[in-house]
């Protein structure tokens, strides 16, 4: 079945000079544009196109991949403003509408801007919106402590970072538990790291427990191995210079040189660590 807002696989009707015409079932017949017809189409053959609609609310085919795809979130440049919202620019030939209703705040030409794009219930036309909170939590989760899942990055408070948890739902990493810089739109691999009474997720992005502590035994024997098996970071080393080099606590990294010791993988000094002869 096709839908508007996804790919999918049309016969070939017939070709006029406009173009390709495709069997859209339920939609009529698509309309693929006359630069976009590939050679060595044939009638009665199949393509793989995306469907949207054009400026008067037709379908439409492309056999582009638009950069943000419908349920899906990303970072997307305003190429334009007129009376009815802002048009930004998703690798398509019509730019995408992020009507005024769904702009936090008001877009500008040359700007970028972390949005959602999603088929519009109402209208059936595809629209943006930067207004990421309504369009998360509308179900209810079931995450654990300790549940690996992945995030997109789409807010800053006070407290720390937002969060976008698979997609779905939306989390806080604390300012003083990230040892990295984030940007809006960037994807991490993160932990749940509490589930508060209210529903809400603290999230981390350091495995829990032991599975960080493995972890991080890792990172610093390929990262003796990378220096010639030396390294001038020891347990005397202070907790700012360990954050800089691992982006962990002294703790944590105390604990994997401990359990590298005892495996007799590492040597330590007062000038720092190497590997095992």
């Amino acid at each position: 079945m096709a839908n508007i807002g996804e790919r999918a696989a049309l016969k070939i009707l017939r070709e006029k000079r406009f173009g390709l015409y495709l069997d859209g079932g339920e939609l009529g017949e698509v309309l693929l544009p006359h630069r976009e017809v590939p050679a060595g189409n044939v009638i009665g053959g199949m393509l793989e196109v995306f469907l949207y609609t054009d400026s008067e609310d037709r379908p439409v085919a492309t056999l582009q991949t638009p950069a943000v795809m419908p349920g899906g979130f990303g970072r997307l440049k305003c190429v334009a403003v007129t009376g009815v919202g802002a048009f930004l620019d998703w690798g398509l030939p019509k730019e995408l509408l992020a009507p005024f209703r769904e702009q936090k705040t008001r877009m500008e030409v040359g700007k970028t801007y972390f949005v959602h794009v999603r088929v519009d219930p109402v209208s059936g036309r595809i629209i943006a919106s930067s207004r990421i909170d309504r369009q998360l939590d509308r179900t209810p989760h079931r995450y654990q402590p300790g549940d690996e899942v992945d995030l997109i990055i789409y807010g800053k408070t006070a407290l720390g970072y937002q969060a976008i948890i698979n997609r779905e739902h939306s989390g806080l990493l604390f300012s003083e538990g990230v040892f990295q810089p984030l940007q809006t739109g960037e994807r991490v691999k993160g932990y749940v790291a509490k589930v508060r009474e209210d529903g809400k997720i603290d999230l981390t992005l350091h495995a829990p427990g032991r599975a960080r502590v493995e972890s991080l035994e890792e990172r610093i024997l390929k990262e003796l191995q990378a220096r010639g098996g030396f390294w001038a970071l020891c347990d005397h080393s202070s907790a700012a210079e360990i954050h800089d080099e691992l982006g962990v606590s002294k703790r944590t990294f105390k604990q994997a040189l401990g359990a590298l010791l005892k495996k007799r993988l590492i040597e330590t000094g007062e000038r720092g660590i190497r590997l095992a002869r």
